[in-house]
C-alpha cells in the first residue's frame, strides 16, 4: 500500500494542478509545509517507481500519471466521505471535520468506504460543497464561479466554500453562509473594497471583504452575466 506521505503528495499535486496541469516545487512546498529540497527529492523518487504515479521534470514541476491520478482521487474520496460522515452522523461542525479526515483518510478500507457511502446515500458533495469523486474516479460536474465574479444585483446560491481555514468557516457559519444559502450581491465598493450582500430568506445585510468572498463559490446567475 502507498505510504501516507506518498498519498499526501499525490493529493496535493491534484489539488494544485487538477487533471492535466503541473504543480511546481514551490507550490507543493507551501501546501505540504516542507522544504523545497525535500519536495524535489520525493518527486524524483516517485517518478522512478514502477508504475510511476508522478511525471517530474526539473524546473517544470510534477504532473500525475493516470495511475497517480486515480490514487489521488481515491484518497480525496476517502477524505470527503469521512468529512460528511463526521458532520452528518457524528455531529461534528464543518470547521472540525477537515483535520479529523486528514488523519483517517489513509486508514479506512475499501469495505468501510463503501459502507460509509451507502449509509450516506452515495452523496456527491462534502459538508463544504466540494464534489466527492466516484468509485470509478469520475467527478460530479457543476458550474460555479467565485463570488467576486458575480455582478451587482445578481441572486445566486452558495455552491462550495474553501475548507482551508477553520476560523473562516466558523465566521461564515455565524453569518448563515454555507452551501445552499441564497445570496444577493447588492453592492461592491471600489478599489478592492467590501461586497455588500443580502443573505438567505431573511435578507440579512452583511459586508464581506474580498479575501473571504474569494473563498466562496456560487452558482452562475441565470442570465450568465459576470462581474459588474
Amino acid at each position: 500500500m502507498p505510504s501516507e506521505a506518498v498519498d499526501d503528495y499525490l493529493k496535493a499535486i491534484y489539488e494544485i494542478a487538477g487533471d492535466e496541469g503541473r504543480a511546481s516545487t514551490a507550490s507543493l512546498a507551501r501546501k505540504l509545509s516542507v522544504a523545497p529540497a525535500s519536495v524535489t527529492g520525493m518527486l524524483q523518487k516517485l517518478a522512478q517507481r514502477k508504475p510511476a504515479p508522478v511525471q517530474y521534470q526539473k524546473h517544470r514541476g510534477a504532473r500525475l500519471s493516470e495511475h497517480g491520478k486515480l490514487r489521488a482521487l481515491e484518497v480525496i474520496r476517502h477524505h470527503r466521505l469521512i468529512e460528511l460522515f463526521l458532520h452528518r452522523v457524528l455531529g461534528y461542525s464543518w470547521d472540525e471535520v477537515h483535520d479529523e479526515a486528514e488523519r483517517l483518510e489513509h486508514a479506512i478500507s475499501e469495505q468501510l468506504e463503501d459502507r460509509i457511502a451507502e449509509r450516506l446515500g452515495n452523496p456527491e458533495v462534502d459538508p463544504h460543497g466540494h464534489p466527492i469523486p466516484r468509485k470509478d474516479g469520475s467527478i460530479p460536474t457543476r458550474r460555479d464561479m467565485s463570488l467576486l465574479e458575480a455582478f451587482v444585483g445578481s441572486e445566486t446560491t452558495v455552491s462550495r466554500v474553501s475548507d482551508s481555514n477553520p476560523e473562516m468557516l466558523r465566521y461564515l457559519a455565524g453569518l448563515g453562509i454555507s452551501p445552499g444559502t441564497k445570496i444577493k450581491l447588492t453592492g461592491r465598493a471600489p478599489f478592492d473594497g467590501p461586497l455588500t450582500l443580502e443573505i438567505g430568506n431573511s435578507r440579512k445585510k452583511q459586508a464581506l471583504g474580498p479575501t473571504v468572498a474569494g473563498e466562496i463559490r456560487v452558482t452562475p446567475p441565470l442570465n450568465g452575466k459576470g462581474k459588474g
